[in-house]
């Protein structure tokens, strides 16, 4: 099959979102598209062309799933309970811009798929609670939209166990969904443009009292993969503090998993440049900032940023 690697690199940010969402780590689904994609090949003898695209797309799903589930079992980590991101170390963030490249591809199913509902922050640490296979079945199913009986076929399953596990998912997700809410907006709202704006503005001026009044009372910081939990507004103040004494800052817009974010660049007392120190990914309730979730700046790539701004 000549044309199989083109065939199959048409999906390869479909099946990228789908390895993201079964792991949470940006990096880790990375590495997992490679091997789905190195499975394919080496299989790919048993794929039958007269299925067409919608085939090659059911077959390489399947592919990926099993390759996910294979990553998983070999792990030992576990979310036992769920409180914060902090109880989710592995958790990386998704640029909006490839996001957007996904939506924008023919082969790739409709719009829905990225919307925020199955894509926001607390929906990827939601389900890295079910076990390897529940997780599987319900993305296929809620996510992907996919009937029972598909899934049973690409998990050899009966429709019975599906709907089965698939009723357990949905009680466990339901049982801690008030900590994490969301929703299905797929455009940036004006409120949270407002609020990123101001939260830019803030942070670059150094001005702690403005970044601070527009936190919510009960607001929180987590830090992943760092075990870190900050919260409420007092806890909050003394940590912005610290932060406006470390040097200059310079702030660039970002949106990941449909959610405001902004790349903070630090510029430390005798240093020339701004080096890129954070990604802060927002979730705004009522104008004002209910959580940040603070990634490592060594992301920042992912986002098509340099590292470095003179």
């Amino acid at each position: 099959m000549t044309a199989f690697p083109d065939l199959a690199q048409r999906h390869r940010r479909a099946l990228h979102v789908h390895c993201y969402r079964m792991v949470g780590s940006f990096t880790e689904a990375d590495d997992l598209v490679q091997e789905t994609l190195l499975r394919a090949w080496r299989a790919r003898d048993s794929f039958n062309q007269v299925d067409g695209e919608a085939g090659l797309r059911r077959w390489l799903y399947r592919i990926a799933t099993n390759a996910c589930l294979d990553h998983l079992r070999s792990s030992t980590r576990k979310v036992v309970s769920y409180h914060s991101f902090a109880e989710v170390p592995w958790l990386q963030p998704y640029p909006d811009r490839l996001l957007d490249e996904l939506v924008a591809d023919d082969a790739t199913p409709d719009e829905a798929v990225t919307s925020k509902e199955t894509i926001a922050l607390g929906y990827l640490a939601l389900i890295q609670l079910l076990p390897p296979r529940q997780r599987a079945i319900f993305l296929l199913r809620e996510a992907l939209g996919w009937s029972a009986a598909e899934t049973a076929s690409l998990l050899k399953m009966s429709v019975a166990a599906i709907n089965s596990a698939l009723q357990r998912a949905r009680e466990t997700i339901e049982r801690h969904a008030s900590s994490t809410p969301s929703d299905a907006v797929r455009a940036p709202s004006e409120e949270e443009r407002t609020v990123l704006q101001a939260f830019i503005d803030a942070h670059q001026g150094t001005d702690p009292r403005a970044s601070v009044a527009l936190l919510c009372e009960d607001a929180r910081v987590t830090m992943p993969p760092h075990p870190l939990c900050y919260e409420g507004v007092d806890r909050l103040a003394a940590l912005i503090a610290g932060a406006a004494q470390m040097g200059e800052w310079r702030l660039v817009t970002a949106w990941a998993n449909r959610q405001p974010a902004a790349v903070s660049y630090l510029r430390r007392p005798n240093d020339r440049e701004f080096r890129a120190f954070k990604i802060d990914v927002l979730r705004i309730r009522d104008r004002r900032i209910q959580e940040i979730t603070t990634f490592e700046g060594r992301l920042v790539e992912l986002f098509g940023l340099p590292a470095v701004l003179p």
